[in-house]
């Protein structure tokens, strides 16, 4: 299920942990399809991160069902030039699309700063800035690129480019705080609604239910859109050393 206007963090994951990049231009191919589906499905990409077996976006769709083809056009085309190239057959991908929907004035930008982290995390650099298969170079550094389009709460940080840079730059000068690193990666992985108990009524309400369920404790249930929840983790970081560049 996808929502016009509202941003959502889809994860893509391979089966098992067999890797979806191989060479600089598997990346390459990827992201010049990611450029060509997100402008045909009317998608917005904001964010991404480009890992040796899942590929982390954060996007938003300007139509309904718009970021789900995306992701499936992605799935399918990419796999379709992997087999090719490495002469295999079968699905690469491991998951349905499952997105977890985003409450943008909160989340939005500390959604951007933990896909941009993720080669920080798993330990294939020290800055982001060393990895050249994310956004960062884009949202932090003012690169050019012709597949982010820049999100309203991103826009407002500052009065042109420059600014804007500077102003998200500095959010990377301290860590994100552990709690809210790992209540974005536990929604992400599970599907669940990120925001506010108003953005999750909200949702609700569009999903044709009267109110946010509540647990046995009271507290407000988590809003789940998907729960195909497959987590792949890297084997080790040589694995994954020929997506750094050398310096």
């Amino acid at each position: 299920m996808s929502f016009a206007e509202i941003p959502q963090y889809v994860i893509q994951r391979v089966n098992y942990n067999f890797k979806c990049f191989y060479k600089t231009k598997d990346l390459q191919y990827y992201l010049d399809l990611l450029r060509t589906i997100s402008e045909d499905e009317k998608v917005s990409v904001h964010a991404y991160a480009l890992m040796c077996n899942n590929v982390h976006l954060l996007v938003t769709p300007r139509c309904q069902d718009g970021a789900a083809r995306m992701v499936k056009l992605l799935g399918q085309r990419y796999t379709q030039y992997f087999n090719r190239e490495y002469c295999r057959k079968g699905p690469l991908w491991g998951e349905r699309f499952r997105p977890c929907l985003v409450d943008a004035r909160p989340y939005l930008l500390a959604c951007q700063r933990y896909i941009e982290l993720s080669p920080v995390r798993e330990g294939l650099v020290t800055h982001p800035a060393e990895y050249v298969w994310s956004s960062y170079s884009v949202n932090a550094l003012g690169e050019h690129s012709d597949i982010l389009k820049p999100h309203a709460v991103y826009n407002a940080l500052g009065t042109n480019k420059p600014h804007r840079t500077e102003a998200y730059r500095q959010m990377f000068y301290e860590e994100l705080e552990a709690r809210l690193n790992d209540k974005i990666g536990m929604h992400t992985t599970s599907g669940y609604c990120l925001g506010s108990d108003d953005f999750k009524l909200e949702i609700s309400k569009m999903l044709g239910r009267r109110d946010v369920p509540c647990n046995n404790d009271g507290s407000k249930e988590k809003i789940q859109i998907r729960s195909y929840s497959h987590r792949v983790r890297f084997n080790s970081v040589s694995e994954i050393s020929d997506l750094v560049p050398e310096s």
